[in-house]
């Protein structure tokens, strides 16, 4: 008996032995979030009124401003929508060896027009974000590196100053080593003139992020790109794209911070403004892109007044050199928009605010349109 006690025991510390060094077992967290948000818009246009489908009745979408010479009608447009409302998916990973993997599902409701607002106002999800993380690498779709989604403004609309911010989602190919990310993201040639697309290399983006005391900072992105199109069948037309973006948010004492970004390059078009700004046109003799130059800024201040009650006040522009005004008559030359928010938390998660938007938008011919939008919102996080 005494025998068989000893060796059970010897048994047992082998095998609480050999269980210490077996490495821990991969575990899995899963988290489910997201909010959702009520928006009352009431809007005037100077000429002309979008049409109801349009993405101008969801949020501030610069290319859509109407414009006009003056003689249009114009009435105000009152717009309820819960269109932001949002849901992501997370998985968070980590192996026997210690190695992290994280996959991100997001997804909200805006630009699609599949629903009408007749009886149920029921609209298609999209998806926003579909990306896997591993160590230092990001695969699939997100934010690009070229855009610096901290400095966004805080705004109730959508996105606050489109027409000068960089704002773009894309499936790429991201390694992340300190303060330097490197990128290849998805191509794809904006041009006007009938073209087909024909991007055979992906856009090559590089930032650097230089960190400031108190959670301020300064990032600088650049971008190289090769746009290829077909004009006419049998045809092609290449030409070289760049941007460099430098973006900043300077945090002060009490909470206020200052945040602004200023965006240039030639060819860089799609990057900024949700499409108020193309990679260039076809020249109508040659068959060659003409890349367009923008120049594209914003700056946006945020004061806390209490730990209940916050404002916001964001201005922003976009310029836009061609190289034949005749040609670029009908693009976009000039964007300008003007935001003032008030937003009170009502209890943790639950906001309430409201905004006024002053936009207008002018085209190379020299005809413009401006609106003005007065919007309420409410938003609940989980």
């Amino acid at each position: 008996m005494a025998t068989s006690t000893i060796s059970l025991a010897l048994l047992s510390t082998s095998g609480t032995a050999f269980a210490q060094d077996a490495p821990a077992p991969p575990t899995t967290t899963y988290k489910f979030g997201g909010y959702a948000k009520f928006d009352a818009m009431f809007s005037d246009y100077s000429d002309a009124t979008p049409d109801g489908n349009s993405l101008m009745r969801q949020f501030y979408y610069a290319p859509q401003v109407p414009i006009g010479d003056g003689t249009g009608s114009s009435d105000m447009t009152v717009d309820f929508q819960a269109r932001e409302t949002r849901l992501n998916f997370t998985a968070d990973t980590t192996t026997a060896g210690g190695n992290k993997i994280t996959a991100f599902i997001e997804m909200d409701f805006f630009t699609h027009t599949d629903g009408n607002e007749v009886v149920s106002n029921s609209y298609s999800p999209r998806v926003r974000h579909a990306f896997i993380k591993f160590d230092k690498w990001t695969f699939g779709q997100t934010w690009s590196t070229f855009q610096d989604v901290a400095a966004l403004p805080e705004a109730l609309d959508f996105v606050g100053p489109a027409e000068s911010t960089t704002f773009i989602r894309q499936a790429m190919i991201r390694y992340t080593t300190g303060n330097l990310e490197l990128a290849l993201e998805n191509p794809q040639t904006f041009v006007t003139g009938g073209a087909r697309d024909f991007s055979t290399v992906p856009d090559l983006i590089a930032r650097y992020t230089f960190k400031l005391s108190g959670g301020s900072y300064v990032k600088v992105a650049g971008l190289l790109r090769s746009l290829k199109v077909a004009p006419v069948a049998g045809s092609q037309a290449d030409e070289m794209g760049y941007g460099i973006s430098a973006s900043a948010k300077f945090v002060f004492g009490g909470g206020d911070d200052l945040r602004a970004m200023v965006t240039v390059g030639d060819g860089v078009g799609r990057y900024i403004g949700l499409g108020f700004v193309p990679d260039g046109y076809i020249d109508a003799s040659t068959g060659n892109i003409e890349t367009a130059e923008p120049i594209a800024f914003f700056v946006s201040y945020r004061h806390l007044w209490s730990d209940k009650w916050r404002s916001n006040i964001m201005y922003g522009t976009t310029s836009i050199d061609y190289t034949d005004n005749v040609q670029a008559a009908a693009l976009n030359d000039t964007g300008t928009s003007v935001h003032v928010n008030l937003i009170r938390t009502v209890m943790p998660k639950l906001e309430v605010g409201a905004e006024v938007i002053v936009g207008e938008r002018q085209i190379v011919s020299g005809t413009d349109g401006d609106f003005t939008r007065f919007m309420l919102s409410a938003k609940y996080a989980f």
